[in-house]
């Protein structure tokens, strides 16, 4: 396979697409537009309200959900929920679009072939069901009582994005390079860097957890949850994902870990001899970590949602940062060396 830029650059456009749609996804959820639009145009849905009658049909639907229900607002206010959500729903299809013009043109010129193709069909597919995903987590607005995106559909919609943006970045790494330049005495770092990109996911995933919970307005002491190690509202029955104590918890404990991990990784490979744009991925993850552990703190104590979606945004950047060193380490050869042998270069 011979490098292509054009392939590399279009995968990671899309990559930051995604990233540009965590944006926009997180601030929705932020201001509480999730249940904004509840019409499902997927063709005609760029076209916005054109006269008062389209937004008084709008502003009607939106009177039937929970949300309106408990809290009512006035047109002007519902126009600032539904912009935000207009132009999340937008950046979607703006991506479909970006994804679907350049595959036809790449497959119709043989530029695109072998399981390149099949890889690339399958994050359109992963995408095709993220936005039906979407569209059912909205529609739950019309269920009586429901005032938020439920925590069991909110979370794997984050974590399948996630892991989207992680199959663009990586194709489109592959396709820049797919030959891995060499990278001695490096072995040892692989293990930690795929370690530290399954922990920073698992962390992600329970952090929109907490999120969709709201778990974020209880427990605001650090590091105690309100004096005690383990919140006697863990044990209480119920589903694990929609208890805010549990959620909370897990999503400290994974976050102590894998800033644990993660600098650790850092920090071998700042002693490794290595390339200084390797050395310098490794300083910007170590970086972002402590940038990462500091938000989380402080949006617990604070119990702030604004500095939890700046959380949630550095989390992805950090995510990102630790799949660019592990695409890097590719050139290095397999780990034979057990982890107490990486663990004693620190």
């Amino acid at each position: 396979m011979k490098p292509d830029k054009v392939l590399g650059n279009w995968c990671l456009i899309l990559a930051a697409m995604v990233f540009g749609m965590t944006i926009g996804g997180g601030h929705v959820r932020t201001i509480g537009a999730g249940f904004a639009i509840e019409v499902w145009r997927p063709v005609t849905g760029f076209i916005p309200p054109m006269n008062a009658a389209d937004w008084s049909y709008l502003f009607g639907l939106f009177q039937k959900t929970a949300i309106y229900q408990s809290h009512p607002i006035t047109l002007a206010q519902y126009k600032s929920l539904f912009w935000p959500m207009y132009f999340d729903r937008n950046w979607g299809r703006l991506m479909g679009l970006v994804f679907l013009l350049p595959f036809a043109w790449f497959l119709a010129t043989g530029r695109l072939h072998g399981r390149a193709i099949l890889w690339m069909l399958a994050i359109f597919a992963l995408g095709a069901l993220q936005a039906l995903f979407g569209w059912y987590m909205v529609q739950q607005g019309l269920q009586p009582g429901v005032l938020s995106p439920t925590p069991i559909w909110g979370g794997p919609h984050f974590a399948s994005a996630m892991l989207i943006f992680a199959l663009l970045l990586w194709i489109g790494l592959t396709f820049r390079t797919p030959q891995p330049a060499p990278v001695e005495n490096a072995a040892c770092l692989r293990p930690w860097t795929t370690a530290s990109i399954l922990l920073i996911f698992a962390t992600m995933g329970f952090g929109a957890l907490v999120a969709t919970t709201n778990a974020i307005n209880v427990y605001n002491s650090f590091p105690t949850m309100d004096g005690n190690w383990l919140p006697p509202a863990m044990f209480t029955p119920g589903p694990f994902w929609a208890n805010q104590a549990t959620v909370q918890f897990v999503h400290r404990l994974l976050a102590t870990i894998t800033a644990l991990v993660v600098l650790a990784t850092a920090v071998i490979g700042l002693r490794t001899t290595l390339s200084p744009a390797l050395r310098d991925n490794f300083l910007l993850l170590a970086g972002l970590v402590a940038l990462q552990y500091l938000l989380g703190m402080t949006t617990i104590v604070l119990g702030s949602s604004n500095l939890g979606y700046v959380h949630e945004l550095n989390a992805v950047l950090l995510f990102a940062t630790a799949i660019f060193a592990r695409h890097k380490l590719r050139g290095a050869p397999a780990a034979q060396a057990a982890l107490h042998e990486a663990g004693a270069r620190l």
